[in-house]
């Protein structure tokens, strides 16, 4: 066991970095024994640490190094499941099963994401719609909590199971998991794209179209007015078959080995991402776009991945950072995503990279973000005095509407605010209660929220 005083730099944005302890453990650890012996500071499990927030962090504390766990445990080639270590990524994954003809069934827009942060934030992607997210795809998992090690799934300890997916690590730290992969005949994306005038022309395509596909995003210009207020690039695809390849794409069909083409300078200073730079960028990026687009094929890592492609990409917002606030609505609610366009253009305050997605059907996640209806996520730069109140005035928008926010991005909502987004908060609790009564597993973002 190696340990060292660590500044915990978590969220790219701007929160408060604590002192943690940085434990590197076995895997096979004691681990009732080991979760005791750090009860007085407490102790929350860390992957990559690139949420939005606080949720890998407990100042005072301990937080374990879960990026050591990356080990393939079973694969089974011909079903596609896949037994891995909790602190695999999801970039290990595409590359090392990607030839063999299967892919990660949900992915966020990054793939530097460990199994176990995306089964703890119940990360989702643009496929939710028709996949759902990462969870739902979640066979069975093992968890080291103060009593033990449990193996959870829809079976076995059911609760459990329900509690820990979305439980944003709270309920002990997971080990391994057992994911169901989905089969692909290549590491290519057959995509269609269209440039819309409107918000309203864009979730009218959306709405109509959405299921003839399997993945679906809209980049939002969020600083757009008038007649023009949310027009946006929608783009939709799905897995490309073989047939659909020619040239130098059917020499290696199934080869996933994306590169990063450089790296951001930490140059930037704050104040360089505001309403005029981000209206040009939003100009430029809307007009390089086609008007329509059928049929083009693109790299699964373009698609899914783009800002992937540089290295420490947040550097652009200054040392200041940015905020992300995503939220959802219930469908018949789609005045909320207008209402907060109008605001955000209002105020001036430019959203760099402005994304709006359909959710299908919830799961029975406890703490699961996503619901049936509207998705819009927004990163802002840290800066304005007026943000705060920004902020707020979407929360009482959000909260009207029946909706809620992100946990996994969240840097700021309320205790109050909390218990009335997440209506099974309290079974959570008493979930977490009755495995953990000394509540050893904790972060900055549970005691900021109360949880």
């Amino acid at each position: 066991m190696a340990t060292e005083n660590t500044k915990i730099l978590t969220g790219w944005g701007r929160t408060n970095p604590g002192m943690s302890s940085k434990l590197e453990l076995p895997i096979n650890s004691d681990w009732p024994a080991m979760l005791k012996a750090l009860s007085a500071s407490g102790v929350v499990a860390r992957g990559l640490g690139r949420s939005y927030n606080d949720a890998a962090q407990l100042s005072g504390g301990s937080f374990i190094d879960a990026t050591i766990w990356n080990q393939v445990l079973h694969f089974g080639s011909a079903s596609g499941t896949l037994k891995i270590e909790a602190g695999a990524t999801l970039d290990q994954i595409m590359r090392e099963f990607a030839s063999a003809g299967f892919f990660v069934p949900v992915t966020p827009g990054t793939r530097h994401v460990t199994v176990g942060g995306a089964i703890a934030c119940d990360v989702h992607g643009k496929n939710h719609h028709k996949d759902g997210s990462f969870t739902d795809h979640v066979v069975s998992l093992d968890l080291a909590t103060p009593s033990g090690v449990v193996t959870l799934s829809r079976e076995e300890n059911e609760k459990l199971f329900y509690a820990t997916c979305g439980g944003m690590g709270l309920t002990g730290v997971i080990l391994n998991a057992t994911l169901q992969l989905i089969p692909v005949e290549s590491v290519y994306m057959k995509v269609d794209t269209n440039r819309t005038r409107n918000i309203d022309e864009v979730m009218s395509l959306m709405e109509d179209e959405d299921h003839k596909y399997r993945y679906s995003v809209a980049w939002i210009d969020s600083l757009a007015r008038g007649a023009s207020l949310g027009r946006a690039v929608l783009t939709r695809g799905d897995h490309a078959r073989l047939d659909e390849l020619s040239g130098q794409q059917l020499k290696d069909p199934l080869e996933f080995k994306p590169k990063t083409l450089f790296s951001a300078p930490d140059i930037f200073p704050s104040g360089i991402l505001n309403s005029v730079t981000i209206r040009v960028f939003n100009e430029l990026w809307y007009r390089k776009a086609p008007r329509k687009e059928v049929g083009a094929i693109h790299h699964a890592a373009s698609f899914f991945h783009p800002l992937d492609s540089v290295d420490n990409w947040n550097r652009i917002y200054g040392p200041n950072g940015f905020v992300q606030y995503q939220f959802v609505v219930p469908f018949g609610k789609e005045d909320v995503i207008k209402d907060s366009l109008e605001l955000l253009s209002r105020k001036r305050a430019g959203s760099f990279l402005t994304v709006l997605k359909r959710f299908g059907s919830s799961n029975n996640g406890l703490m699961s973000f996503p619901m049936e209806g509207w998705t819009l996520a927004l990163d802002l730069p840290i800066g304005a005095a007026s943000l705060p109140g920004l902020f707020d005035q979407l929360d009482a928008m959000v909260m009207e509407a029946g909706g809620r926010v992100y946990l996994a991005k969240d840097a700021r909502v309320s205790k109050s605010h909390l218990n009335e987004m997440y209506r099974q908060i309290d079974e959570f609790r008493e979930i977490v209660n009755s495995i953990d009564p000394s509540r050893i597993i904790k972060s900055d973002l549970s005691r900021r929220l109360g949880i």
